[in-house]
């Protein structure tokens, strides 16, 4: 198991429900309208935490460089959707909605990652 994946799947997942919690109650006035974004950002990162844990543990059977790749991509686009959409949520600033589909495009590109090593033999120097 790779322990970097488990402690970022674990740390975004923590984040997530600690920020799913604070949006529902600290910020629940001033949130309003943008609700739904702040809950997109926290279902999105909260999938990916999962999908983190997933790689983690997919580290001992698929290829390394592959794996890594996944797991690197789905903490950036945690970093860029997520984040984007947070700050969004609190400050209205309209723009910061263009950085938020860098982040999904990360996503893809790691689970279209994960597809690709599925099929792919592991060599023992690889694990």
């Amino acid at each position: 198991m790779n322990r970097t994946w488990l402690k970022s799947g674990s740390i975004l997942a923590f984040l997530g429900v600690a920020l799913g919690a604070f949006g529902a109650h600290a910020l629940k006035d001033k949130l309003g309208e943008n609700r739904p974004i702040w809950d997109t950002a926290v279902h999105y990162q909260l999938v990916h935490a999962i999908a983190l844990l997933f790689v983690a543990v997919a580290a001992t059977s698929l290829p390394l460089k592959v794996i890594k790749l996944a797991g690197t991509l789905f903490t950036v686009g945690v970093v860029l959707f997520s984040g984007s959409l947070y700050v969004l949520a609190l400050t209205d600033i309209k723009p910061l909605g263009a950085i938020t589909p860098f982040g999904g495009v990360c996503f893809l590109v790691g689970w279209g990652a994960l597809i690709y090593s599925a099929g792919k033999p592991v060599t023992s120097t690889e694990v």
